[in-house]
């Protein structure tokens, strides 16, 4: 059974301080005195005198909690009622794979700072920043928890650092000439796969899940995604929306609407084979996007870039930020500081026209 430090209640009945608290499992109560004799804050110390060994043999017993059973029976069971299905997998995956293929026989109470931060040191030689990062997380929130069950003391995760040798991934965006090279070469469902992430701002997994149904020659309506095979809600509540499509889009949309079988309106836009699913997006950028951007010298784009470029050239055309973050589906500081990036040339037209402001 599972054991947890408790502090027990007192409540006030019949002119006594009646306390309660649970022992193996089991309800007790006891009489800690009177009302006219003893205030609330006397009853609470009584409670603790008596709940004093028991939690103590809680810790005795949960002090032995290896690593690998803490996070399978506890840790597990409790985020996975928080955890949309697509970061259960995502999440589970990588503690099973790393923490607990690490950790896993080792006692929670034994593992302390320094053993972390050198497992974090070691990952940061393989895996880029991102992973490790969230390593550096999912530690911190299973140790908060040991805490909180007992198990540990201390947290000690808590000042976990991502190692600065991390890699970080090349953060570029499109020019211009890229774009209208990438449109030129794809055919016309692989480029309107890219022209709803890269006009339209979209996600891949919210492509991969429209529905021919929830597409006007305006907008799109966003209200599914699917992740690994798996139909979901996207990703946050700012992630529902209509997204703004272009004339030049829609003018692809209509010759695909004309072209690809006609599954009805809950039928999949870009359906697989089997028409009864939607195309999955690795295969596809796999076999029919990346041998062509390769051949042009553009092998480094993938969706990431496609919506970073989708924010950083509406910001070298004044959109307006808040315009743009609600048309990717996020905040406005995720939009600025993480999507946007800003063009060399921008930059010297910045500089010169500060230069200008100063030298006569």
């Amino acid at each position: 059974m599972r054991k947890r430090f408790q502090k027990g209640s007192v409540r006030k009945m019949h002119g006594a301080w009646i306390g309660r608290w649970r022992d193996d499992g089991k309800p007790q109560s006891k009489k800690l005195g009177s009302v006219s004799q003893m205030t609330k804050s006397q009853a609470w110390e009584e409670l603790a005198d008596i709940l004093r060994p028991i939690n103590a043999r809680v810790e005795l017993a949960n002090r032995d909690k290896k690593f690998g059973d803490f996070v399978d029976q506890i840790f597990f069971p409790f985020y996975r009622r928080k955890w949309k299905r697509s970061t259960k997998m995502t999440t589970e995956d990588r503690i099973q794979f790393y923490l607990i293929g690490e950790f896993q026989d080792r006692k929670l109470s034994e593992i302390n700072r320094d053993e972390l931060q050198s497992f974090l040191d070691e990952k940061s030689n393989t895996l880029s920043f991102s992973t490790v990062d969230h390593l550096r997380w999912d530690l911190m929130q299973i140790f908060r928890m040991a805490v909180n069950e007992g198990c540990v003391r201390q947290n000690p995760a808590e000042l976990l650092f991502t190692p600065r040798e991390c890699k970080k991934g090349d953060k570029r965006a499109m020019n211009r000439k890229e774009v209208n090279r990438l449109f030129e070469i794809l055919e016309l469902r692989e480029r309107l796969i890219v022209k709803f992430a890269l006009v339209g701002g979209m996600r891949p997994g919210e492509i991969f899940a429209l529905r021919r149904g929830r597409v006007t020659a305006t907008y799109a309506d966003v209200c599914e995604r699917v992740y690994r095979g798996d139909l979901d809600t996207p990703k946050t509540t700012k992630s529902v929306r209509l997204a703004a499509l272009s004339s030049g889009l829609a003018r692809d949309l209509e010759d695909w609407l004309n072209a690809c079988p006609d599954g009805g309106p809950n039928g999949w836009l870009f359906p697989s084979e089997k028409l009864s699913t939607p195309l999955r997006k690795d295969g596809v950028w796999r076999r029919k996007v990346r041998p062509k951007l390769k051949e042009a010298g553009l092998e480094w784009v993938n969706f990431q870039v496609l919506r970073r470029t989708h924010s950083s050239l509406m910001r070298e055309e004044n959109v307006d930020p808040k315009i743009v973050a609600d048309q990717l589906g996020h905040t406005l500081d995720v939009n600025l500081n993480v999507y946007t990036q800003t063009s060399l040339e921008r930059r010297i037209e910045a500089v010169e026209t500060l230069e200008a402001t100063l030298v006569n």
